[in-house]
């Protein structure tokens, strides 16, 4: 442990940067509302081959480290940040580094319960910290023992049969205990957590397409839809102008933006054609990508993470296409557009295809989004990669070296990401 400890505190010969030789992954975690709670931060060992948990905990170990280095608020914003730890990292006095009340750190299941970590889990929730366990499928020992200090316990659901998730998770809550279900990766299996009572929910569920049959856009998400083909077929602003003039909450969202503190405009824009100069195309763009997300809010699909998802991807997908390609802000642009339009199936309850016919998007964007193929389709592979990072990260390295991208490359780009999609996930034109 004291030479865990001293690896991870002295600096690399490279001037620090050694540590950053992983992937970084924040899986959403949502409350029974399905809006977000807080994000699990996984920091995987850059390898290729299978999980190394030595190597990933050294990953985590790191970070913790560097904390300051890392910024925190940008990669988990307000929310709550869950960590895994072993018994090196709890004994460790690096893990003080951590915020304490904006973090959870999870106990993983392989480590071994002594009296000495018990005296310091306690020692550390007696300090601030909030413990959960983690991939809970039995009630063994190691639970009983953990079981008073822990606040949360994390039920790994594709482990258990419909009678033993029912046990098991009404134990808990008669303990007084939050449960947290995870790997959830259908609206049935969320629903059946519901009527358990769980709390919250971990999987990718929310971002999974249910198709629901007969099912048809609103006439707002229309007319937005029908904008962005303008905009993508390079239309006249006068033209989009008159499109928007024909729905008054277009309208008056779009007066809003343009007059928002953060635009810096020194007058108040009173027309459209005013307010769509000062935009420009790309802001325009952004803003009704974003609306769409915004507009599913009003009938509590789970909107709210997938616009945080989404704009990750398409802040990601930007970025990586500015990396690639400097100056390039054409191909950013498109960037930016698949990776917003990659949740739109799920969004709307529609097949991917048949939202694309009501969209004049140009063939690559296209290809990119039904066949992850091209330089676009490698892009939003890669983030979805890092999105499902334990299934998919014998995928990561061959697709960065394909891309001309490095792991710490990647690094820096997605805190910028996460950082951007964290600030605009409330609509601002709400």
């Amino acid at each position: 442990m004291e030479n865990l400890a001293r690896n991870v505190s002295q600096p690399a010969p490279d001037g620090g940067r050694r540590f950053r030789d992983f992937f970084l992954a924040r899986q959403p975690i949502l409350d029974r509302n399905q809006d977000l709670y807080a994000y699990e931060l996984l920091f995987r060992a850059a390898g290729t081959g299978d999980a190394n948990v030595t190597n990933d905990l050294s990953a985590t170990a790191s970070v913790i480290a560097h904390a300051a280095e890392l910024g925190m608020g940008n990669v988990i914003g307000t929310s709550l940040g869950f960590i895994n730890v072993d018994a090196a990292v709890l004994m460790s006095d690096f893990i003080q580094f951590l915020p304490r009340h904006h973090v959870v750190l999870e106990i993983l299941e392989t480590v071994e319960v002594t009296e000495e970590l018990v005296a310091r889990v306690e020692e550390l929730g007696r300090a601030g910290y909030t413990f959960a366990l983690d991939d809970v499928v039995a009630d063994s020992a190691n639970v009983e023992k953990l079981l008073p200090l822990a606040a949360i316990i994390k039920v790994d659901i594709g482990e258990l049969t419909p009678g033993e998730l029912t046990q098991l998770s009404g134990k808990f809550k008669r303990a007084g205990k939050k449960l947290l279900a995870e790997k959830v990766e259908s609206h049935a299996q969320f629903r059946q957590c519901l009527e358990l009572g769980f709390d919250y929910f971990q999987g990718y569920y929310f971002a999974r397409p249910t198709i629901l049959a007969g099912r048809r856009l609103t006439p707002s998400q229309i007319a937005i839809m029908q904008l962005m083909a303008q905009l993508a077929s390079d239309a006249e602003l006068s033209k989009i102008e008159q499109s928007i003039k024909q729905d008054a909450s277009l309208g008056l969202s779009l007066l809003r933006l343009a007059n928002a503190p953060s635009g810096g405009v020194t007058e108040r824009i009173e027309s459209l054609g005013q307010a769509l100069k000062v935009l420009g195309r790309q802001q325009i763009q952004r803003w009704l990508q974003i609306l769409l997300y915004a507009e599913c809010d009003k009938s509590r699909t789970a909107a709210s993470p997938l616009l945080a998802l989404a704009a990750c991807r398409g802040r990601l997908l930007e970025l990586m296409a500015e990396k690639i390609r400097p100056g390039d802000r054409n191909m950013a642009c498109i960037a930016f557009t698949v990776g917003m339009m990659s949740l739109m199936d799920a969004l709307f309850g529609l097949p991917l295809e048949e939202i694309l016919k009501q969209l004049a998007v140009a063939d690559p964007v296209r290809d990119a989004l039904l066949a992850r193929a091209g330089m676009y389709g490698d892009m939003l592979n890669l983030a979805e990669c890092i999105e499902q990072i334990d299934s998919a990260r014998p995928q990561l390295a061959p697709l960065l070296q394909k891309l001309g991208l490095s792991a710490e490359q990647l690094y820096a780009l997605q805190l910028e990401a996460f950082e951007w999609s964290d600030a605009i996930s409330t609509p601002v034109a709400a």
